[in-house]
């Protein structure tokens, strides 16, 4: 008897690398990849696993009912892994209204399909959801602080982006405390790693380092972001599923805090020692551009109920990691 668990967003960065995991994690699994194929993603990051019987795309859009409908009648999952959704800021900024639809509703709809249908199933009690937030939601803290959010933080969300995923995370603890649904969520600070859209800093960064045009840095370039692999993020949120508790939100941290231009120099250090070019002829391209409208300065995550709860270690060592991925990144420009 295969488990059936529904992806969606499993063409995408983080969604992709889960998919490969599961499907290689375990031998007795049916997983349907729910994506609708928007500019960020790409079949090709599971082309691997495409044609294993145990695996199944539909392409849809998680806010279109009938489709979702459709798949849980057909399929019946009993597992939930919602990734799908709009997650570049600087595309929220140009235009919220898509962040809201795939963000908000959509997560509404996978809540309420799933809900319904796992009420007839008779199997509410052991489904799981599992939402995958972001610690954007949190909003941001001052550089000079030591502190890092914990679960309980307040929500604070400065971008439209980061305001829809708020949205869809307190949807989901909504639809636990009223419908009693069995959801959890995962909130993780920055992921980097293969497939990752160049529209991101760091495959932006290496991109356009190789192509010798400029590399934008926003503002003063201070800003401080926690980086986390995401096969450590993926291992996590596979804890989560199987071992978490419902109604439970769990932070996932890298504990590597870097500022936006200290990471740009480990990368393009890392990229000169692979091409065997000066650091110079990569670093003389960073140029720094007006500030991002509503800029966050530092993002921190505590990620010790995960850690004591669930056993969970970050156990990809940074420098290493990193240089995985603009290896990466040099093959696919």
């Amino acid at each position: 008897m295969f488990d059936t668990i529904l992806v969606t967003g499993g063409c995408g960065f983080i969604g992709s690398c889960f998919v490969l995991q599961q499907m290689k994690q375990y031998p007795d699994i049916h997983l349907i990849n729910l994506d609708a194929l928007t500019y960020a993603g790409n079949p090709d990051n599971v082309k691997e696993v495409a044609d294993d019987p145990r695996y199944t795309f539909v392409q849809a859009d998680v806010a279109d009912r009938p489709a979702v409908e459709a798949v849980f009648a057909q399929y019946h999952p009993t597992q939930v892994v919602h990734f799908a959704a709009e997650s570049h800021v600087d595309r929220s900024i140009d235009g919220p209204d898509v962040f809201v639809r795939t963000n908000v509703l959509g997560t509404q709809v996978m809540l309420d399909v799933a809900r319904k249908q796992w009420q007839q199933d008779a199997c509410i009690d052991t489904a799981r959801f599992l939402y995958i937030s972001t610690d954007e939601v949190y909003g941001d803290l001052p550089l000079e602080s030591t502190e890092k959010f914990i679960e309980s933080s307040p929500i604070k969300p400065s971008s439209p982006y980061s305001v829809a995923k708020a949205a869809g995370d307190l949807m989901a603890q909504a639809y636990h405390r009223t419908y009693g649904m069995p959801t959890l969520i995962t909130r993780s600070s920055n992921n980097y790693g293969p497939r990752q859209y160049p529209e991101k800093l760091i495959p932006l960064t290496i991109k356009k380092a190789l192509a010798g045009e400029p590399i934008p840095v926003y503002g003063d370039g201070l800003n401080v972001r926690d980086w986390l692999y995401v096969e450590d993020n993926c291992r996590a949120i596979d804890l989560v599923l199987h071992q978490g508790t419902p109604g439970q939100v769990y932070n996932v941290g890298g504990n590597n805090e870097l500022s936006n231009i200290d990471l740009i120099h480990l990368l393009l250090h890392a990229l000169a020692q692979q091409t065997g070019n000066p650091e110079e002829t990569y670093t003389r391209l960073i140029t720094f551009v007006p500030d991002r409208l509503g800029h966050d300065r530092r993002y921190a995550l505590d990620s010790g109920k995960l850690c004591s709860s669930l056993d969970w270690v970050a156990g990809s060592p940074f420098m290493e990691s990193l240089a995985q991925s603009v290896s990466w990144l040099r093959g696919t420009s």
